[in-house]
């Protein structure tokens, strides 16, 4: 049996009139850039992150990237980003002139560990950026009590977790702003590039508008030296298409994960760990292993496709050399880098595609 590490077939399968419908609607309608189907989506997806406003932006980076820029992060500043992430965390930063400043994450969670955040708190720090990474939220009240203290921004990194959720309450709704991505692999995807930041800052969500669309507020009008990042139209209707799947599609997710973490019993594989105050999505379904090359060798053999997050971590990254660290470093951030392997997971896998996973997995030696 050959696995796919992430299969779109089987909701596409379930949206194929509607997407058609979808596309066929916008094709007709000659209005490509900031008409009804972008506002339509964000009005819904404001809603469903509990947030009043919601900014559609070109992709995830930009959606952290202009929240930084709304917020007034510049040159000289300092933001706190886990040092096990994607790579996109930190370019947000980069972005806006300041300096990511990287703090280990728990590693059985993989998210930012709270307890190290304020040690790397200096005068020139002015925002945390928390991931909550593989779709499992980070303990984000612990980091909103820190920031608090220290009078620091918070902008949540939601761009693997759409719909997860942090003692009941949905993540994205904690922050100043949050942003996501909807990368086609993602929980929510669209079928390109596409992105949005949301929060209840009124006078912020304009800005992050106006920021992404040249600096505009109205035609040929700057106020600042803005970029080129909005949401088209074909895209927001696609995911206002997709959304009132996404609560079904991440139930069929949470339970795949439960048969993973019932079957395996391997004790070569560390198995995710979730804490109580987590209801993930399993974006990633994340093992950890000593012998994860071995691992993944023998899985591919298999016909089971996995992937690596993140093989190489920023600190070690050639873009980053410059902040002048050496392996050894992060430790933590590291081991996971050399020991992390993803394992299929997605909408629509079947019974005997999990059982299969879970059997090589089980036989591994």
């Amino acid at each position: 049996m050959n696995i796919p590490f992430v299969s779109f077939k089987p909701l596409e399968k379930e949206l194929d009139k509607d997407l058609r419908s979808v596309f066929e609607r916008v094709y007709n309608r000659s209005w490509y850039i900031g008409g009804e189907e972008d506002a339509k989506f964000e009005d819904e997806f404001a809603k469903y992150c509990n947030r009043k406003y919601c900014v559609g932006v070109g992709n995830g980076l930009d959606s952290l990237f202009l929240a930084l820029k709304a917020l007034g992060i510049k040159k000289g500043d300092q933001v706190i980003v886990p040092s096990n992430t994607f790579i996109a965390t930190a370019l947000a930063v980069s972005y806006v002139g300041a300096t990511p400043v990287f703090v280990e994450p728990d590693i059985r969670t993989f998210n930012i560990d709270p307890t190290k955040i304020e040690s790397a708190i200096t005068n020139k720090t002015k925002a945390i950026m928390p991931v909550h990474l593989y779709g499992q939220s980070c303990d984000i009240d612990l980091i909103m009590k820190i920031a608090q203290k220290h009078d620091l921004f918070v902008i949540e990194d939601c761009a693997q977790a759409h719909g997860a959720k942090y003692k009941g309450k949905v993540i994205g709704s904690f922050g100043d702003a949050a942003g996501f991505s909807f990368y086609p692999g993602k929980n929510l995807g669209a079928l390109g590039d596409a992105g949005a930041t949301v929060t209840n800052d009124k006078s912020l969500a304009e800005k992050v508008r106006a920021l992404g669309n040249y600096g505009s507020d109205y035609k040929y009008h700057h106020i600042y030296q803005g970029n080129n990042s909005r949401l088209d139209e074909l895209q927001a209707a696609f995911l206002a298409a997709k959304l009132p799947l996404l609560d079904k599609v991440n139930e069929n997710r949470r339970e795949t994960a439960h048969k993973y973490l019932e079957g395996m019993t391997n004790p070569e594989i560390i198995l995710p760990y979730v804490p109580d105050y987590a209801e993930p999505v399993w974006h990633v379904f994340a093992v950890r292993c000593d012998r994860r090359d071995d691992l993944e060798t023998y899985l591919n053999k298999n016909g089971i496709s996995t992937n690596k997050h993140y093989p190489i971590p920023i600190h070690l990254q050639e873009c980053y050399k410059d902040l002048g660290f050496k392996e050894g470093d992060f430790p933590i951030a590291e081991e996971i880098s050399r020991t992390e392997l993803s394992l299929p997971m997605y909408y629509g896998m079947t019974d005997d595609e999990i059982q299969c996973v879970i059997d090589r997995v089980n036989e591994f030696r």
